[in-house]
C-alpha cells in the first residue's frame, strides 16, 4: 500500500487529466474528537468515485450526495468553499462524529491538472512540497519545503505540506522479513528488500516490494536514507549487517536497528567499536534488540513487535524503557523465582 496522500493526489490528477470533473476535500480544522486529523484529504469524482477519507464514511456519503451525479447534483464551480460538519449534536450523530466532534473542510472544485501532475512528480521524486491554495479563486502554487509543517489556513490561503513516502529498507530475506514488509506496506511505507544470497531471496513472494541483490552497504548507499526512512537488518550475519548498519547510522534515517538477542546486540556493538572505530556515542542511535517486549516468539508476533516500535519512533512517541526488549527481559530475570 502506498502513501495515502500520494495515492489520492495521483488519482485526482488522472481524473482531471482525463477531463473528468472532481473536487479535493481537505480537513482544515477540528474541534473535540475527530475521526481524521487536520491535513487529511480525499478526492471525489463527478460520478461519485472516492479515494481517501475525511471521516468514518458518513461525511463522504454526504459529499457524494451533494456534489456528484449519484445524488443528482451538479458539482459546483469557482472558488473553494468552506463547510463545517457536526456543529449540532444532531449533526454529530448523523455524521458519525464522536460526542462533541466538529470538523471543517475546504472543498476545491476542478483542481488544475498540470499543477497536480507537478506535485505528484515532486512527491514521487522524494521532495517535500508545500501546496498553497489561494482561497479567493482556487489558484495553486507549489513551493519546496525544508521541513514538515502543520497545515495552516487564514482568510486568504490554505497551506498544506506534503511529504514523500515513508520508506523501509530490509536487509535479509526470510519469513520475518516477509511479515514485516507486509505490515510496513499496509502502514504506508514503500519497502525495499536487499539480500545478495540467492538461496534466501529465491523464495520471496511478497508483491509491491522492490528487490535488491547488492551487498547491503551498497544497497544503503543507493537507498539514500532520509528523515522518512528506516533501515532494519534481519540476517544475523555480521558480514551483511555490520557495514550496512554503519552506513545507515551516517544517514538521517529516523530508525536504524538489527534483530538479535541481547548477547548478539552487545557483541555487535563491541565489534563495531573494536574494528570500525566506533564509540558508544556514535552507536547511540543503533537499536537492538529491536521491537517492543510483548512476549513474542513466532515470526509474525516478532514482526508486530518491531513494526510497533518503528511506528512509535516515526510518530514521536516516547516509550517507557520497560517496553524495550532488553530492559523487559532483564527485569524478568531479576524477579525472584
Amino acid at each position: 500500500m502506498e502513501n495515502l496522500d500520494v495515492m489520492v493526489l495521483r488519482q485526482l490528477r488522472d481524473w482531471r487529466q482525463a477531463g473528468r470533473r472532481a473536487l479535493l476535500a481537505t480537513v482544515v480544522r477540528t474541534w473535540g474528537s475527530s475521526p481524521r486529523p487536520v491535513g487529511s484529504i480525499m478526492a471525489l469524482a463527478e460520478d461519485g468515485a472516492v479515494v481517501g477519507s475525511v471521516s468514518g464514511g458518513c461525511i463522504e456519503d454526504d459529499l457524494i450526495a451533494r456534489h456528484s451525479r449519484v445524488g443528482q447534483q451538479a458539482m459546483p464551480m469557482g472558488a473553494p468553499a468552506r463547510v463545517k460538519y457536526g456543529i449540532t449534536a444532531d449533526e454529530a450523530h448523523r455524521f458519525g462524529l464522536p460526542c462533541g466532534g466538529t470538523l471543517e473542510l475546504v472543498l476545491e472544485f476542478d483542481p488544475d491538472a498540470t499543477v497536480l501532475a507537478e506535485l505528484v512528480q515532486r512527491l514521487e521524486g522524494g521532495q517535500l512540497t508545500q501546496r498553497i491554495v489561494h482561497l479567493s479563486d482556487g489558484a495553486v502554487t507549489l513551493e519546496t519545503a525544508h521541513a514538515p509543517a502543520e497545515l495552516a489556513i487564514d482568510d486568504a490561503r490554505l497551506v498544506n505540506t506534503f511529504g514523500p513516502e515513508y520508506r523501509m529498507l530490509l536487509i535479509g530475506a526470510g519469513q520475518l522479513a516477509e511479515y514485516l514488509a507486509a505490515m510496513a506496506s499496509f502502514s504506508g511505507f514503500a519497502v525495499t528488500l536487499c539480500d545478495p544470497r540467492e538461496e534466501y531471496r529465491g523464495a520471496w513472494s511478497l508483491p509491491n516490494v522492490r528487490l535488491s541483490t547488492e551487498m547491503p552497504d551498497d544497497a544503503v548507499a543507493a537507498f539514500r536514507p532520509d528523515r522518512r526512512s528506516c533501515v532494519v537488518a534481519l540476517t544475523h550475519d555480521p558480514k551483511l549487517d555490520d557495514l550496512a548498519l554503519l552506513a545507515a547510522l551516517e544517514s538521517e534515517a529516523f530508525y536504524v536497528g538489527a534483530i538479535g538477542s541481547r548477547r548478539n546486540a552487545q557483541a555487535r556493538r563491541e565489534r563495531m567499536i573494536e574494528h570500525f572505530d566506533q564509540t558508544p556515542e556514535s552507536l547511540a542511535r543503533l537499536r537492538g534488540p529491536i521491537g517492543l517486549y510483548i512476549g513474542s516468539k513466532t515470526p509474525p508476533e516478532i514482526a508486530v513487535s518491531v513494526m510497533a516500535e518503528i511506528l512509535a519512533v516515526k510518530n514521536g512517541v516516547a516509550l517507557p524503557r520497560e517496553m524495550e526488549v532488553a530492559q523487559a527481559k532483564e527485569q524478568l530475570q531479576a524477579q525472584p523465582g
